[in-house]
């Protein structure tokens, strides 16, 4: 017996990126100015920086970095703009719901 198998491709004329945000998980003990600078970095490197923060105290000092890196990024023209969001994590086995803040150029 013998098999025929036909395969379809089918290409999109449109150009589809699978886009990975790096993120980066701040506490309420995260040093602003560490996370600034690691916040710099990955900007840097991929255009877009995901923060991740649990609690009033986290979020402070995620505000903070993002305020600081502002400064870092500004020399090569770029301003930093953040869009938030809600997000539901496991934290020990327990539901949680994090602030997500995306971090974008303008």
């Amino acid at each position: 017996m013998e098999y025929i198998f036909i395969f379809l491709i089918v290409f999109s004329t449109e150009r589809e990126e699978l886009i990975y945000m790096e993120t980066l998980k701040v506490s309420s003990k995260s040093n602003p100015n560490s996370v600034a600078g690691a916040l710099a970095n990955v900007f840097r490197e991929k255009g877009t920086v995901e923060i991740q923060a649990v609690g009033a105290g986290a979020l402070n000092q995620a505000i903070k970095a993002v305020a600081i890196a502002r400064g870092f990024v500004a020399p090569s023209g770029k301003n930093l703009v953040c869009i938030p969001a809600f997000q539901d994590i496991a934290i020990d086995g327990e539901e949680r719901t994090a602030i997500k803040l995306i971090i974008e150029a303008k």
